[in-house]
């Protein structure tokens, strides 16, 4: 994964819609190491020397791009979203054992776009998969967060996949989460949200909902 910085990034040659990106060192052995490992790369070890920032985004939507245009290559996709590490400086970085690069977000780096659902009440289940094919069972160790848009009043939901990764739960399953909701005592408040996993995710306090 060859940074494009400075020059480099002025000679840079847009790719063809679809096309992968140049300079995949380190890919292979990092996608190697995820199958021994019966899962993700191991990305959380690896401390290799930062190398700069690639021009390469995750749109609000989920899509990925690489000099502008999206990525086509599904496989490819799923390949960089398991070396994707959210670090403590609030950055998102492509990680392999050889090297480290940054790369933009802007909002969730994936997109819930399916949900199961299990059982009722307090003995819910809620389980998501991403755009890039993970599943995530809300709950203690995965929990929802709701967020407000103070102008719009937009709300933005989202589930914890790992690592300090989350996902953007899309609008189709929010539709079906609210169908879900139900109010809970909270922190001595009534609130509106959803149980999954023995937890109660508070979504919006109940006399709000019901202005």
């Amino acid at each position: 994964m060859a940074a494009v910085t400075g020059k480099t990034a002025a000679k840079a040659e847009k790719p063809e819609a679809g096309s992968a990106p140049g300079g995949l060192k380190g890919l292979a052995a990092a996608e190697e190491a995820g199958k021994k490992a019966k899962g993700l790369p191991p990305v959380h070890l690896w401390n290799p020397e930062f190398c700069g920032d690639l021009d390469m985004r995750i749109a609000r939507d989920g899509t990925w791009y690489y000099l502008g245009t999206p990525i086509g290559r599904e496989r490819l996709v799923r390949l960089f979203s398991t070396v994707l590490r959210h670090d403590e400086d609030g950055k998102y970085y492509l990680v392999t054992p050889v090297e480290k690069v940054g790369i933009t977000v802007e909002d969730a780096p994936f997109l819930a776009v399916a949900m199961k659902v299990e059982g009722e009440g307090r003995e819910q289940v809620l389980t998501f998969t991403t755009n890039v094919g993970d599943e995530t069972v809300a709950g203690p160790d995965h929990p929802m967060r709701f967020e407000i848009d103070a102008e719009t009043g937009e709300p933005a939901p989202y589930v914890h996949v790992r690592a300090r990764l989350d996902a953007l739960i899309n609008r189709a399953v929010f539709y079906d989460l609210v169908e879900l909701g139900v109010e809970e005592e909270h922190d001595g408040e009534r609130w509106f949200g959803l149980w999954s996993g023995g937890v109660f995710f508070p979504f919006q306090k109940a006399d709000e909902v019901a202005r």
